[in-house]
């Protein structure tokens, strides 16, 4: 199918679906991020401020399944137009919410901009794997994660640069001698600039000619759910995603406590939250050159140093050009980098390795303190790297082509984790401490441990369906190595 359409068309789909990668990656990550700014703006307790998270991720529950049977009825185009232009509509009811400084109405609004999300989200992941033959789907794969988790990095120092107050960030590495806080007020320009460009490049997208890729096939929501593996790869999502979301959004309340060590802003406390999305970004780059199909060591190689090069300018632009502590977060760089080719060609192993490293440093953080207490948190980043795309990917292994956009649906509802696993950590917070609540990630951390040595083994009753009905999305998994 995907075979004879014209090469320049399937170029010209893969610049805007990479672009719509880096869009709903910038949008989630800044609303993560913004909790700790919201709730100085309102004044809320942690509980009270991860219902920002809420908000948005409870839509993956409501609205990922009838996202599929939108995309399976008017096609990938017209789906990602859609919730572009739902970004921009939300975008602009922020101007009435802020103006009014009402909480509910500004929760609204970004449940309104999720929704958005979730239709992008459901098109762009089987989009991407119908792009081209299914042998390189997992390069192109690749590049979109990491597209996205660029704009995850690029994220909170768009919250410092626009939200935090400017005597905030001139004291970022000195102390603090007078506060400003965050007013609502300071929250307006970030998403009328959000509502402002996905408006113009839902147009673009609208007047443009993309590929016009079908779903042939009978499958249906209830025959996906006859695959075991597809289902503990759901709640996988669930856990990643809310073990992700939660230490995202707890770094900036966790670092800046006197027991941390001191010395550490508001605004540089965000800082570190964009390092901890940057490790996800040079995670990825990382696994897309180590899995690819590049023969040649010494270009491998050099792609290498590239990327540890551009790790270091990553955190050392991002840390207030520190070069400390932007050598530390090189160091576990290299760490991660040579753990992950320990489970190259083995999506499962690489899973399971990255899961153990989670847990032992999200532990390692809460029984320590000061810079160890820092490191350990933030550098997870690293390690959640690949687990979303071989948690998708095994988790569609084997399904028939008319199933993929089904099932897409139906694990992204999962992503609901966003939204239930951050309250869950802020009321245990409130109940404790924001040490202890680090609990609930390891427990998530746990399970994903579970799914890569159990959950995702396929049943040899489905294994003899995969090998009737070879799918597309086996050359997505993003730790498939060819010989």
């Amino acid at each position: 199918m995907s075979n004879n359409l014209d090469s320049k068309t399937m170029k010209v789909g893969m610049v805007f679906i990479s672009m719509v990668f880096f869009i709903f990656g910038f949008v989630t990550t800044f609303i993560i991020t913004l909790s700790d700014p919201v709730m100085e703006a309102f004044d809320l307790s942690y509980t009270e401020a991860f219902l920002v998270n809420s908000a948005f991720f409870i839509s993956y529950a409501l609205f990922s399944i009838p996202a599929g049977w939108v995309v399976k009825g008017i096609g990938y185009k017209n789906s990602i137009v859609a919730g572009l232009l739902i970004y921009a509509v939300a975008g602009f009811l922020f101007y009435p919410a802020i103006g009014l400084e009402s909480y509910i109405f500004f929760l609204g609004a970004i449940f309104i901009l999720s929704i958005g999300t979730v239709l992008l989200q459901t098109a762009s992941n089987p989009y991407v794997t119908e792009l081209g033959p299914a042998e390189t789907a997992s390069g192109r794969l690749n590049l979109t994660q990491s597209l996205n988790s660029i704009a995850t990095w690029l994220a909170p120092l768009f919250i410092v640069a626009l939200i935090i107050p400017a005597d905030v960030i001139d004291g970022a590495m000195e102390e603090v001698i007078a506060y400003v806080g965050v007013q609502p007020g300071d929250l307006l320009l970030p998403f009328l600039l959000i509502g402002g460009v996905t408006l113009v490049i839902g147009i673009a997208v609208a007047l443009i000619r993309l590929p016009d890729l079908s779903q042939e096939g009978e499958g249906s929501f209830s025959s996906t759910f006859k695959y075991r593996h597809m289902l503990f790869g759901a709640f996988g999502i669930f856990c990643y995603v809310g073990a992700e979301v939660s230490i995202g959004t707890a770094i900036s309340s966790y670092i800046v406590q006197p027991e941390m060590g001191g010395g550490i802003s508001r605004a540089l406390a965000i800082q570190f939250v964009g390092l901890y999305w940057a490790g996800a970004m040079i995670g990825r780059l990382f696994g897309a050159i180590s899995m690819s199909d590049i023969k040649n060591k010494q270009t491998k190689m050099f792609m290498v140093l590239g990327v540890l090069v551009w790790a270091f300018f990553v955190s050392f632009y991002t840390l207030d050009w520190n070069l400390q502590m932007a050598m530390i977060f090189l160091g576990f760089a290299i760490v991660n980098f040579v753990l992950m080719q320990l489970g190259v060609g083995n999506a499962n192993r690489i899973l399971a390795i990255f899961a153990v490293v989670a847990i032992i440093l999200a532990i390692t953080s809460m029984l320590s303190t000061g810079r160890v207490a820092l490191w350990t948190i933030v550098t997870i980043g690293l390690f959640n790297s690949v687990m979303f795309p071989n948690i998708f990917s095994l988790s569609v292994k084997g399904l028939d082509r008319s199933e993929v956009s089904l099932a897409s649906g139906i694990i992204n509802t999962m992503i609901v984790g966003g939204a239930v696993v951050p309250v869950i950590m802020g009321a245990v917070a409130d109940l404790y401490n924001i040490e202890i609540a680090f609990i609930i990630p390891v427990i998530c951390y746990g399970y994903i441990l579970f799914f890569a040595l159990i959950g995702s083994k396929i049943k040899p009753k489905e294994g003899a369906v995969a090998a009737a009905t070879p799918s597309p999305t086996m050359g997505a998994d993003p730790t498939h190595k060819k010989e």
